[in-house]
């Protein structure tokens, strides 16, 4: 990929000349679509980011949010005020990489960890949570599983590694990501105001200070190569392209990075990602309005004779940019060399252009012979022009057809058909892969993976402060803290089937995962992909899946305070399936949650509820991706009249798991109730339920709660007017006796697992 004609002409303008070789190159990579959202960024207005909670929202490495006082956490935010918000912040973030995941899926998926934790130091937080969403081919496909295991691999080693746990999460296999997996990661941080750190450069004079790996020539050109599609050899010829990371080093870069934030030496700050040194360097000064002025080599290097546009576009890993105080140089290098990394002064704030210099032969390339020399100037332009000087596209768009209701004529036998869905892999366990992951350290982790929604605990935030006191809370939970709720994904059956309803429908899915923890949203983040913008029926479908998640979340009164757009995921094989990952982040005072699975103790005296209405359709179904046919999407709540909104929605199903006579709360979705209710059971508690039809059994609606309690009628009171519904008795059989229409089933304890283990019996 290189600089287009247009675009050249449009800099050759600015500049009032051609630009050099260095110049075209940084010029491709900033105004590239990866970094400059030149198909979307005119969608994506139509997000709501503003709140009382939002402290830094979009346009930042990572969004900051205030968390309320524990009195507040289980408030819905549309009836908090500034008040109910306390001074502890955590940061929110999520970034997909793709591309690199497709051609070297363990360096491509470890990396995207690596960045994505960056981008929470650069705010001046600690990382404690990475979510990671990922999606691959048919796993009958070899193809599909030697990417799920070494993305999984990836994603385990470097968190591992660096100490950072991966609560939760969502894997999905589709036909449509067979040429192209897509690898999501989304992490929180911790902060206070008294720390924030953001990438707005403050003053000339500052110095840039470079600290950490030294720069090779991997992942040049990364951000180019993520704005086309994949060709049939990118195997072998896009591997430049893709990052080494090392995640000890990442570990020393946080534990510096902490130093220097405890110390106040740090002004503004911005990782090294998307085109490497350039990138961040000249959109840190331009989100000030200023310039700077680089010194090329002055930059450390761990491999010789680099040119000047290689050391401005390497993406090597484990790199942060500083802005720092002259008096505070010193300091900022004695930190780094306690912390065994590499440190350079590499130039400094200006008030004019962004200038780059270099000592090699005058070749407009920098491709010098490393002989000392007089500096040549290789880059000079504005850096506002840089960073936020791409034009927008304006793309043909083709709407998406609505599914028609055709339901096979011949429906499976129905133990056949919960089998198939049990066992598909999109809803089967995903054990093999949490197990891998250090989701215990750090000490937070109070729900673990397997659950809806993970559940941190912010000790911070309790009375007593993060010394550790707050362990010592009475029964009633006076003294707990916060707790923070975590879930992320997408479901690309339905958003295939209706990106716009779909997108929708992935929106609530992920808060009704928060709700059964007896969580509320706090604000969310997405990572937005799609195939070839330049194809009209692929953009139409992006446009869908962005519309529907921005109305969804608006309702949801949860604001979407930042994100990642990845589009040309496109391959030989086709276009993916629309696919807008999701990431939400809410909050219950203190850190308990109902399990996801019957309490055995109370099985007798105890009854199963279904709150919330399903919609009526299986469109998007795991149960039609084995019967054949097609249907409608499910109509969702609030365009059913069963709720009032969806935010007093999710706020009612939250209550509903908060209240003291639940015993346990699971959400349903993929698979619809028939593998919600196999998923409560255990060995020793069972479930009889009757259900009406195919439709009651399989439809996968969000927005609705299974709840285990003791006290039916007060559940009915708490949830206000959405329906609830009794399914059948708790037994102390261990089995799933289900009746649909006039046939039954009934499965043990070991049968459900047995079909949900697929993925661990087949990768063993």
């Amino acid at each position: 990929m290189s600089l287009s004609d247009a675009d050249r002409e449009l800099v050759t303008a600015e500049l009032d000349r051609e630009p050099t070789a260095a110049e075209a190159a940084l010029f491709e990579n900033l105004w590239s679509e990866h970094c400059a959202y030149r198909s979307s960024r005119p969608l994506l207005s139509a997000f709501d980011s503003e709140g009382e909670q939002v402290v830094v929202g979009p346009g930042d490495d990572a969004a900051v949010l205030a968390l309320p006082e524990p009195d507040a956490a289980d408030a819905p935010a549309a009836e908090r005020d500034a008040d109910d918000y306390g001074d502890t912040y955590v940061t929110f973030g999520v970034e997909s990489h793709n591309h690199p995941s497709f051609v070297d899926p363990f360096d491509g998926a470890a990396t995207g960890v690596g960045g994505i934790v960056r981008d929470t130091m650069s705010m001046g937080a600690y990382p404690i949570g990475l979510l990671d969403s990922l999606y691959f081919g048919g796993f009958d496909r070899e193809r599909s599983r030697y990417l799920f295991e070494g993305v999984v691999e990836g994603i385990s080693h470097y968190g591992n590694c660096i100490g950072v746990p991966t609560v939760g999460g969502s894997v999905a296999f589709h036909g449509g990501y067979e040429g192209n997996p897509l690898v999501n990661v989304a992490c929180v941080g911790v902060t206070n105001e008294d720390r924030l750190v953001t990438a707005t450069a403050q003053e000339p004079g500052n110095k840039l200070v470079l600290v950490g790996n030294g720069t090779g020539r991997d992942g040049l050109g990364g951000a180019s190569f993520a704005s086309e599609d994949l060709a049939e050899d990118a195997e072998t010829e896009d591997r430049p392209a893709v990052q080494v990371g090392d995640p000890y080093a990442e570990k020393r870069l946080i534990e510096c990075n902490e130093a220097l934030v405890d110390e106040d030496l740090v002004l503004s700050a911005r990782d090294l990602g998307a085109a490497g040194l350039g990138g961040a360097s000249s959109e840190l000064v331009a989100k000030g309005g200023l310039g700077a002025r680089i010194d090329l080599d002055a930059v450390h290097q761990r491999e010789p004779n680099m040119n000047a546009m290689e050391i401005l576009l390497a993406e090597s890993q484990e790199r942060m940019c500083y802005e720092v105080d002259p008096e505070d140089v010193d300091r900022v290098a004695a930190l780094a060399e306690r912390f065994d990394l590499g440190c350079s002064v590499i130039g400094e704030v200006t008030d004019g252009n962004y200038v780059c210099e270099f000592a090699g032969d005058a070749d407009e390339g920098g491709e010098g012979d490393g002989d000392a020399g007089d500096a040549e100037v290789v880059v000079d332009a504005p850096a506002e022009f840089l960073a936020d000087g791409a034009p927008m596209n304006e793309l043909a768009s083709e709407p998406p057809t609505p599914p028609e209701r055709d339901l096979p004529d011949d429906e499976p036998p129905l133990d056949e058909a919960v089998a198939a869905v049990l066992s598909a892999p999109s809803t089967a366990s995903k054990r093999w892969v949490y197990r891998q992951y250090d989701h215990e350290v750090g000490t937070r982790t109070a729900v673990k993976p397997g659950d809806d929604a993970a559940l941190l605990a912010l000790r911070e935030t309790a009375e007593g402060g993060a010394d550790g006191s707050a362990d010592d809370a009475g029964s009633d939970g006076s003294a707990d803290g916060v707790g923070l709720a975590l879930a992320s994904g997408a479901n690309p059956k339905w958003t295939a089937a209706a990106p716009y309803e779909g997108a929708r429908a992935v929106a609530v899915e992920n808060a009704t995962n928060l709700a059964a923890t007896g969580a509320v949203p706090l604000a969310a983040v997405d990572c937005l992909n799609g195939g070839n913008p330049e194809k009209p029926d692929v953009y139409g479908a992006f446009e869908g899946i962005v519309d529907g998640l921005a109305d969804a979340c608006s309702a949801l009164d949860t604001p979407v305070v930042g994100g990642n757009v990845s589009l040309y995921n496109d391959s030989v094989e086709g276009p993916i399936p629309p696919t807008p990952t999701l990431a939400v982040l809410g909050t219950t005072r203190g850190y308990d949650a109902p399990p996801a699975a019957l309490d055995t103790d109370r099985a007798t005296d105890s009854e199963l509820l279904l709150v919330g209405a399903g919609g009526d359709a299986l469109g998007g179904s795991e149960y039609l991706a084995h019967a054949g046919g097609s249907d409608r999407f499910p109509t969702l709540p609030d365009e059913s009249g069963a709720a009032d909104d969806l935010g007093g929605l999710v706020a009612s199903l939250a209550a509903a798991a908060r209240h003291e006579s639940t015993l346990a709360a699971h959400d349903v979705s993929e698979g619809g109730l028939a593998v919600a209710l196999a998923e409560l059971i255990t060995d020793d508690a069972g479930v009889d339920a009757t259900l009406p039809d195919r439709v009651a059994a399989f439809d996968e609606t969000p927005g609705r709660l299974l709840v285990q309690t003791t006290d039916p009628e007060a559940v009915a009171a708490a949830v206000g007017d959405l329906p609830v519904f009794r399914l059948g008795d708790v037994t102390t059989d261990g089995a799933l006796s289900l009746t649909v229409g006039d046939e039954s089933v009934s499965l043990s304890a070991d049968a459900v697992r047995d079909h949900r283990d697929v993925i661990e019996r087949e990768l063993a």
